[in-house]
């Protein structure tokens, strides 16, 4: 093995060491804003299907899941990211909970958490998210 590629190797194993490895969930960014009927979440899913996504929202909590995809069984010369899982939770605004509405499109996740309460006072799980337009 050359120099350049035990440096490469060694690189790798030192970026997943501090990033973990694919069955630990990464942290998904997000940006969220209100409208005047809802509170809207949008965060990147690189290589993730509508199918592979869980949303829950209970009490003030909205959390975000995406599950892992198989990996692509290669020796790469460079990997800085990795094919989810994904999670991500965060405190919803006051008044809002009443539904949940999500799609999915070219790798960006958007979810609508429409305003008032939760009927029941059950924790909501939305399944499926639709693949939509990106027009969160």
């Amino acid at each position: 093995m050359s120099d350049s590629a035990r440096q490469t190797q060694q690189a790798n194993q030192e970026y997943k060491a501090a990033v973990g490895d694919a069955t630990t969930p990464q942290p998904v960014p997000v940006n969220m804003y209100e409208t005047t009927d809802a509170v809207v979440v949008v965060a990147p899913l690189p290589a993730v299907m509508p199918d592979d996504v869980e949303i829950a929202v209970d009490g003030r909590q909205l959390t975000i899941r995406a599950a892992l995809r198989s990996p692509a069984p290669k020796q790469y010369l460079l990997s800085e990211w990795s094919y989810g899982p994904y999670e991500r939770t965060l405190e919803l605004p006051d008044g809002f909970g009443r539904s949940v509405e999500a799609s999915l499109a070219n790798g960006q996740l958007a979810v609508r958490v429409l305003r008032g309460e939760p009927d029941g006072g059950e924790p909501q799980t939305t399944t499926p998210v639709v693949p939509g337009r990106n027009q969160p």
